[in-house]
């Protein structure tokens, strides 16, 4: 597996997992997946649920990437078990 970049925003509540992917999907052969999941508990007690996942390409993937750390998100390692 690929390694994983997460984000989580502001209040601490929801995360982003940005993973690369080599596999080929509709021509596209670099796409990244991108996880949204909630945070339950404490941070570092429970893994997030994860709720939704899209596949976007790799450009667009850096750009959303970009604009959450603007938006106030904050880049994290994976503390859960």
């Amino acid at each position: 597996m690929d390694k994983c970049y997460w984000l989580i925003n502001s209040n601490r509540s929801e995360v982003k997992r940005f993973m690369k992917n080599h596999k080929s999907i509709d021509g596209v052969f670099e796409y990244m997946f991108i996880d949204t999941g909630k945070m339950v508990g404490g941070l570092g007690n429970k893994p997030p649920v994860m709720t939704n996942t899209v596949s976007v390409e790799i450009d667009l993937a850096r750009e959303i990437y970009e604009r959450l750390l603007s938006q106030g998100w904050k880049k994290i390692e994976k503390v859960w078990i």
